[in-house]
């Protein structure tokens, strides 16, 4: 049995040093608790504000913050995944753009790994760079074992989880800047909760077709704009054991019994199927 932490946060736009603050307080509450991992929103230092004129620098010439995180990682003895760090790249072409990047801290305050995001969603793609065909690398954790990480829009894609699986993760990390705020007026009118109901579903269908633990954590709360929530820790056969509400700041804490995911296998036997010989789609296996 391992307790594992989702925070759902509201953040200020560029309001770096606030935003930082109120993470670092609910961290501190989450390893009060006795959380072995901590997860907190995408972008979430400096929020999601493209257009601002210190977004594309707030990381440029050294990000204080992350090592403040590593610093708060090893005095709680926590694993931390602080959110995401948009940092300054060019492409092929020479252009200057972001990575989106993810960062697993250990409870010694080591960065054990990294995810660049993939999936880019659509008014992400005119200020980051795609990670593209890089593969999806598991990082392993000496306490938690093998976890990956995957960002907000991935969610969609069920390849990204697949791929983690197949080397070996059983707990997939998402932080995750999901909002209604681009959604078209047409698919809201037919159910105001659409993005609620996307999210919900892939993360329960993503948790039971892979045998996996996967803790989201969204953002939530600014008035500038609509905001998903959601946040839940969810197994395969209990479905969520944690949930967040949808409009406030909260720290969703649950005991995960790994066993659960044996248990899953033996049932449903999904895996299984997938290391048999002639198993129908080799790309998504562990064949060689």
């Amino acid at each position: 049995m391992v307790k594992l932490a989702s925070i759902q946060l509201s953040a200020k736009p560029m309001d770096m040093d606030g935003n930082y603050a109120k993470a670092e307080e609910y961290i501190r509450r989450a390893a009060k608790e006795g959380a072995r991992l901590a997860v907190i929103p995408e972008y979430y230092v400096t929020s999601w504000c493209p257009e601002h004129p210190d977004f594309a620098g707030a990381f440029k010439k050294e990000n204080k913050y992350l090592q403040k995180f590593c610093d708060l990682a090893k005095e709680l003895n926590i694993n931390l995944v602080p959110g995401t760090f948009c940092e300054p790249v060019k492409d092929e072409k020479g252009q200057e753009l972001l990575d989106n990047n993810a960062y697993f801290i250990s409870n010694e305050g080591k960065i054990l790994g990294h995810y660049t995001k993939k999936n880019l969603w659509h008014t992400e793609r005119e200020h980051l760079r795609s990670s593209k065909d890089e593969p999806h690398d598991i990082i392993d954790s000496p306490e938690l074992g093998k976890v990956g990480i995957l960002l907000c829009w991935d969610l969609a894609f069920p390849e990204a989880f697949r791929e983690l699986v197949v080397k070996g993760a059983r707990t997939i990390i998402v932080p995750s800047f999901w909002t209604a705020g681009d959604t078209l007026n047409d698919a809201r009118k037919r159910n105001f909760r659409c993005e609620a109901l996307f999210i919900e579903t892939c993360i329960r269908a993503r948790a039971i077709e892979n045998d996996v633990v996967v803790i989201y954590s969204n953002i939530v709360g600014n008035n500038e704009m609509d905001y998903g929530g959601c946040s839940q820790i969810t197994m395969p056969i209990l479905g969520e054991i944690a949930r967040a509400k949808d409009d406030s700041d909260e720290l969703l804490i649950a005991d995960v019994d790994m066993k659960v995911l044996e248990e899953a296998e033996e049932c449903y036997k999904i895996w299984g199927d997938v290391e048999k010989p002639d198993f129908h789609y080799p790309r998504m296996s562990n064949k060689k």
